[in-house]
């Protein structure tokens, strides 16, 4: 008999989930107000062109300049594929030296204004910050509080050539 009043009393016995529900809905409008949307940014990479083979009869046209940023692990070089060495800028005690790097390039820049794109060449094990670096020095000058200027802003990039002892 007593099992029968238990059994009766747990019969009529519900679950009442609406302030469950209520708590559920509330939450999920404020995790939806609080969140935030992260912005994937895409900057366009191109690969560099490939060496093309000129027979020596040809008439040389004017070359135009072809501007690669040479990453290696002591130094960062400036060069025109057509064969003109620009500039090498050694590291720093703290590592790459950016700023001279981005003063280099305006300086191009100011030589070919028409100009729009450039090679990044790197060596192994370039660190992917640096990378990041250098490509926004290409793509732009920053010049404090006057705004930016561009520089460079096609950027092709590829693997740097075997190192050459420049004096």
């Amino acid at each position: 008999m007593r099992r029968r009043t238990l059994l009766a009393r747990n019969e009529g016995d519900e679950l009442d989930l609406t302030a469950m529900i209520n708590m559920m809905v509330i939450l999920v409008c404020f995790l939806l107000t609080s969140a935030v949307f992260s912005r994937i940014t895409v900057l366009e990479l191109n690969m560099p062109p490939a060496a093309q083979a000129s027979s020596s009869s040809a008439p040389q046209p004017k070359k135009e300049l072809l501007l690669e940023v040479i990453l290696r692990k002591n130094a960062i070089e400036i060069n025109d594929r057509n064969g003109s060495f620009f500039e090498r800028i050694n590291n720093l005690s703290g590592g790459y030296d950016i700023k001279s790097l981005a003063q280099n390039l305006h300086q191009l820049k100011a030589r070919f204004p028409e100009k729009r794109d450039a090679s990044i060449l790197l060596e192994d094990d370039i660190p992917y910050d640096l990378l990041v670096q250098v490509m926004d020095a290409l793509r732009e000058e920053r010049s404090g509080a006057m705004g930016s200027a561009e520089l460079f802003p096609e950027i092709s990039i590829g693997d740097a050539p075997a190192g050459k002892k420049i004096k």
